[in-house]
């Protein structure tokens, strides 16, 4: 499974946004943007304002790897 921080700095490059905008919309400094590219999980509440903020729904994204991972099981 991909990283958390990797689908959200891939996210955030895909809709040619910049570190520093993310930065503004979650009233924090770049570098810990940089940090949150680096992380394996995240909190929740951060997660829902990722989400919101760049309008993709990471839940749902990492719910399909879990079906993938448990038809993977199964086999």
């Amino acid at each position: 499974m991909e990283p958390i921080g990797t689908m959200i700095k891939e996210e955030l490059e895909r809709q040619e946004r910049t570190v520093s905008w993310l930065a503004r919309k979650l009233n924090c400094d770049r570098s810990n943007i940089y940090r949150l590219f680096q992380k394996h999980s995240i909190d929740t509440a951060l997660l829902q304002r990722l989400s919101v903020i760049l309008g993709r729904d990471f839940f749902s994204d990492l719910s399909n790897n879990l079906s993938v991972r448990k038809g993977r099981n199964e086999a």
